[in-house]
């Protein structure tokens, strides 16, 4: 179940943008349009045709030479919440990883509100669900039910449903990817590319079992996105082979990350959400 209780507390936060957006809405990032905005760019010899107002006469007043400012054109930010809702996602005792994904998600959500950006959400799994782009508290409460009423199916096609998403961008946007990304790494590394022009974070969601693999013995194990079951025999020895193995895709992602220019998380479902949320945040390259 996700709730909002969490979300005042991220009121100390804003959205935390390390490349410079561009749209056609003004609002209060950095564009890479040159423009009227507070922030001054640089200057250029005064033309015939150029505004008078912005000749910097400080700088005429030094070099008797006529020069106009050009600022940085302050654009609004587009933000895009992808959330996983295949059946691997519905493991957890106390929490599931899709109610801890989703909660992640609408913190991103809220922040966009907060600061008067337009957010977008989707969910997917073999197939993708995509939401209207707007802005608001009603659009918030939308996407927190479409979230508490959405039931985890099938398995993950990463790959194409990041293929239709992408189709829908348009300018630079920050783009959040939360996901326990326990798909074929090819699909991942082909799938987080298409979004390498945009400010990208990927947002890896695990449970702390699956995490430790804290297991021993006689067991039978359930596949969650094939309802395949096996009977099997977990010694020491197989937990640190699958320990080894999720720890290198894991591995993989972060570096591919890195190569992308993306934010990367991993988070665990025994840990508060806002901690979560504040980890991720503390995260971002400067």
């Amino acid at each position: 179940m996700i709730t909002p209780d969490f979300l005042p507390a991220l009121n100390r936060f804003n959205l935390i943008v390390r490349k410079r957006v561009t749209s056609s809405f003004i609002g209060s990032r950095q564009s890479t349009q040159p423009g009227r905005g507070s922030t001054l760019r640089d200057h250029r010899q005064y033309a015939d045709g150029d505004d008078f107002r912005l000749i910097d006469w400080k700088v005429f007043a030094r070099t008797d030479h006529m020069y106009i400012k050009r600022f940085e054109e302050e654009r609004s930010l587009t933000v895009h919440v992808i959330v996983d809702k295949s059946d691997s996602m519905n493991f957890g005792d106390k929490v599931t990883k899709f109610d801890y994904a989703g909660m992640i998600g609408v913190g991103f959500a809220y922040l966009a509100m907060k600061e008067n950006e337009k957010f977008r959400f989707c969910t997917f799994s073999d197939d993708i669900e995509i939401f209207s782009l707007r802005r608001g508290m009603a659009h918030l409460a939308q996407m927190i039910e479409h979230l508490n009423k959405a039931k985890t199916k099938g398995g993950s096609n990463f790959l194409e449903c990041m293929r239709k998403y992408k189709k829908t961008l348009g300018s630079r946007s920050l783009i959040v990817v939360v996901s326990d990304f326990l798909v074929d790494y090819d699909q991942i590394e082909e799938g987080l590319a298409l979004f390498s022009n945009h400010d990208l974070k990927v947002i890896q969601v695990l449970d702390a079992q699956e995490k430790a693999l804290a297991l021993e013995g006689d067991l039978k194990l359930k596949d969650l996105e094939t309802n395949q079951e096996i009977q099997t025999f977990i010694t020491p020895q197989n937990r640190q082979q699958y320990l080894g193995k999720l720890d290198e895709h894991i591995a993989k992602i972060e570096k591919l990350c890195m190569k992308l220019d993306a934010d990367y998380s991993l988070v665990i479902t025994d840990k508060p959400v806002f901690e979560s949320f504040f980890d991720i945040l503390r995260s971002v390259k400067r």
